[in-house]
């Protein structure tokens, strides 16, 4: 045999030799894609020792970019964390797979008031992760009386003592669905006069606030730059944690919900360590540990983990008599997201 032959073959031997390890090696891979610091890393490294199944990360920041990666088909990813007004829409284009969480040992944790969710009733195609809403945090030591109503009348037509200290999300979703709520509009109109009225009490409003801020929500709040936020329960409970004064309301109007939800992409590489992924989440401790680090409520029977400072904070365990406030985000057609697109750009130019 030729001198090169004789290589090509001892390569061919080696490669053989090896590639049955490579092979398992990536079998042992799951490829997890999650909004950006919406995960303990920690708790990563309990998953990967606990199972040998490495996981690698990589963040979001929104659902459009996440519709983006699976309609381009560019990416593969074993776990990803859409909201669930985006959960249809995936279903319906095929793009996600059947995992039929119901059938999971730990969907027995769940909570009742999570169980057959209008997106996906029968949890065939994703399962619960973390949950919130969008209400109003302010500090009741900013406030005559400590007090004020669970109402956006305190936000759009604040008392004196707050004009000028209010911060509003720099979100059009955000900010103009609070304000249709408020004025009793349904969160995706298509008319304009609907339009025109949502415009004015932003308008009017404007003068009124401090700045439109998405970030830094926290801080703000925890260092007293604010007095009022609308903002997310979550980082609300972050800031409390730092100042004591700080409350969150739950508008008796509505209060926007969200509900971020695992699910398996078609494609997936790994869908099988996706199930081991998903079911372990599922375990209470588990769930506890991420709503521990990041202040967002989960939908496990997981209580008894949760820190202590957690437990009695409203911001985290919302009071069930508030449970008939939530409203679900919906997922708008193109017309009424065209209009709210509109009313941004006149508030904002």
């Amino acid at each position: 045999m030729p001198l090169k032959s004789r290589i090509g073959a001892a390569l061919f031997a080696i490669a053989a030799l090896a590639s049955p390890a490579a092979a398992q090696d990536a079998e042992k891979t799951l490829y997890f894609y999650n909004w950006t610091d919406y995960y303990p890393v920690d708790l990563l490294a309990k998953f990967e020792k606990e199972t040998g199944i490495k996981v690698i990360l990589d963040g979001f920041d929104s659902n459009e970019t996440l519709l983006a990666k699976l309609q381009s088909g560019g990416a593969s990813y074993d776990v990803i964390v859409p909201s669930d007004y985006v959960i249809p829409g995936l279903i319906k284009d095929g793009l996600l797979l059947k995992i039929d969480t119901n059938t999971m040992s730990n969907y027995v944790h769940l909570k009742d008031a999570f169980k057959n969710p209008d997106f996906d009733p029968k949890h065939e195609y994703s399962a619960p992760y973390l949950w919130g809403v969008t209400g109003l945090a302010y500090d009741s030591a900013q406030v005559e009386g400590g007090e004020i109503e669970a109402s956006w009348k305190e936000y759009f037509e604040p008392r004196a003592e707050l004009v000028g200290k209010i911060a509003a999300l720099d979100t059009a979703s955000d900010e103009i669905l609070a304000a249709s709520l408020y004025l009793g509009i349904p969160q995706c109109t298509e008319s304009n006069d609907d339009a025109k009225r949502i415009l004015d009490l932003l308008e009017a409003q404007k003068e009124k606030l401090k700045l439109y801020s998405s970030d830094s929500t926290v801080d703000r709040l925890a260092s007293g730059e604010v007095a009022m936020y609308h903002v997310w329960n979550g980082a609300t409970a972050r800031a409390t944690a730092q100042r004591d004064s700080i409350r969150f309301l739950y508008p008796k109007e509505g209060t926007p919900m969200f509900r971020d939800n695992f699910a398996v992409p078609a494609n997936a590489p790994h869908p099988e360590n996706a199930r081991i992924f998903i079911n372990w989440m599922m375990a209470p401790e588990n769930a506890a540990a991420v709503s521990n680090a990041i202040a967002y409520a989960n939908a496990i029977k997981s209580d008894e983990f949760l820190n202590e400072q957690w437990r009695g904070m409203e911001a985290i365990n919302m009071p069930a008599e508030y449970s008939d406030r939530l409203v679900a985000t919906q997922d708008c057609g193109p017309k009424a997201r065209e209009l709210r697109d509109r009313i941004w750009t006149r508030l904002k130019g």
